[in-house]
């Protein structure tokens, strides 16, 4: 059997996922600058399939390759027939295809049966049910990329790199990231329990996050006014199919009352569409200079070069962190390289490659890593990260893990929880004189003068209402712009 290279100078449709954990959805794509190779589903009458690689090359199943399709029909038959106990034949068939993939060491690589690939499919509607959490399986753990913003994953504390050992007491080795996806998601309303490995902390984490409907409303934008200047703020939380059109309706708004400069804020974006954030490159990224490179598996590439016809009369800063990844280290990337613009923050993820989701015609999808994707200067980001020009930490209270008391924390305790709660209230300016775990009398002051303040009763011990009232204030602190540095170090750059 010969596929043939396709040779129309036409590029049909595809779809492309580029997201940590994957976000889906079809793309059009025409030849030139933009191009992409492409593959075509064949139909039902088994015709052949066109495939065009970014090799460039034709592929030809050999009798070497006939041979091992033979050795892999044999093995099946063998154990269908001969093993001690009854096997489906479906469960058997999946996990060979699993167990190819497997063999790849690619965690973006991965089979979906039926019920897997129509809950990945919901991610296309407006708004689906769940934690709000980009997650992907890294050395056999699913791992959180990022909490969506605003999301009960992070409002519960998850942070990017935490690793979900167990949901609801049940442990995940042996499940699929999207085995282990379908657990974690749920109906709004309803409480999962998440049990944690953070980097950094020798101690399991336990989290209760009450699921919710979670928008998928992708752009955002603001003007601050600091001395004098009219500072406009974008922020991208994904990259979908309608992202770029939002972002040029709400930049050309921007624009219209008048801004000295402009920042794009992809924190704690997990990625999305390769053809989104192409898009956007043309609106930002000076005309002639590549935004993305695509390279396929002979190292052949192609690139996309911005269109925009006349650069932005005004500064321009990215604002990222370690949860941007893929589609958003492409943008920042760009903006970096290609726009010699600053980049505020923290080093992103480090994801540089390319799926399809390639349909098995019974309902079921391999998810495939078919490109790497390079930066505009040709670096290969992955498991490296997209660099700030300016490395801006947030306040240690940011990253402090949650409180679970199962006793009350009181004076002369001295433990971690005990150490977070100082780091806590010393964040939020309640000045615990020490932040080492010992529970002190500077502490126990500092305890009091929250609880006053909380309208709590005034007794210098951290019960569970005490706990609790603190933690909310600390995410109501994070999801402000009060103790945000890296959004203040940008304005300065602004306003300089």
């Amino acid at each position: 059997m010969k596929i043939n290279k396709a040779f129309l100078p036409l590029i049909v449709a595809l779809s492309v996922l580029i997201g940590a954990g994957g976000m889906y959805a079809g793309m059009g794509l025409v030849a030139g600058s933009s191009a992409v190779p492409v593959v075509e589903q064949g139909n039902d009458n088994n015709e052949e399939q066109n495939v065009e690689e970014a090799a460039g090359d034709s592929v030809t199943v050999d009798s070497e390759a006939s041979d091992h399709i033979e050795k892999i029909s044999s093995a099946y038959e063998l154990i269908l027939e001969r093993y001690v106990e009854d096997i489906e034949e479906e469960k058997l068939l999946e996990g060979a295809i699993s167990g190819m993939l497997e063999t790849l060491e690619d965690p973006y690589s991965v089979y979906m049966d039926q019920q897997t690939a129509q809950e990945f499919m919901e991610q296309l509607e407006s708004s689906f049910e769940g934690i709000g959490a980009e997650v992907s399986m890294n050395n056999g753990k699913v791992t959180i990329v990022s909490p969506i913003r605003d999301s009960p994953a992070e409002e519960a504390g998850l942070r990017p790199n935490d690793q979900i050992v167990e949901v609801d007491g049940e442990g995940l080795d042996g499940l699929s990231l999207y085995e282990s996806v379908l657990k974690i998601r749920g109906e709004k309303g309803t409480t999962v329990t998440l049990t944690i490995e953070r980097p950094g902390v020798n101690d399991l984490l336990t989290f209760e996050v009450t699921r919710d409907e979670i928008p998928l409303e992708t752009v955002y934008s603001d003007i601050i006014e600091e001395d004098d200047k009219r500072i406009g703020i974008l922020e991208i939380r994904s990259f979908s199919e309608n992202t770029a059109e939002r972002f040029a309706e709400e930049l050309e708004s921007l624009e219209n009352d008048g801004i000295d400069g402009l920042i794009i804020d992809v924190r704690d974006n997990p990625g999305g569409l390769l053809q989104s954030v192409e898009d956007i490159g043309n609106l930002v990224v000076p005309g002639g200079e590549p935004v993305v490179q695509i390279e396929g598996r002979n190292g052949e590439r192609m690139r996309h070069i911005s269109n925009l016809s006349e650069e932005k009369p005004y500064p321009i800063v990215g604002l990222i962190n370690e949860g941007s990844a893929s589609a958003s280290e492409i943008l920042a990337a760009a903006l970096k390289e290609a726009g010699d613009y600053e980049l505020v923050g923290n080093t992103t993820f480090g994801k540089g490659t390319v799926q399809q989701s390639l349909p098995m015609g019974d309902g079921s999808e391999i998810k495939l890593t078919l490109y790497r994707w390079l930066t505009s200067d040709g670096n290969f980001i992955n498991q490296e990260g997209v660099e700030p020009t300016i490395e801006v930490e947030q306040p240690e209270f940011f990253y402090v893990s949650p409180v679970s008391v199962e006793e009350d924390l009181e004076f002369d305790m001295n433990n971690e929880q005990v150490k977070n709660i100082q780091v806590m209230l010393d964040g939020l300016g309640y000045e615990p004189g020490r932040k080492d775990g010992y529970f002190g009398e500077e502490t126990e002051e500092a305890v009091k003068r929250f609880q006053q303040a909380a309208g709590i009763e005034e007794t210098g011990v951290v019960d569970e209402e005490t706990a609790g009232q603190l933690q909310q204030e600390v995410i109501e602190a994070v999801q402000s712009r009060e103790f945000d540095n890296q959004l203040k170090k940008a304005v300065e750059l602004i306003v300089e």
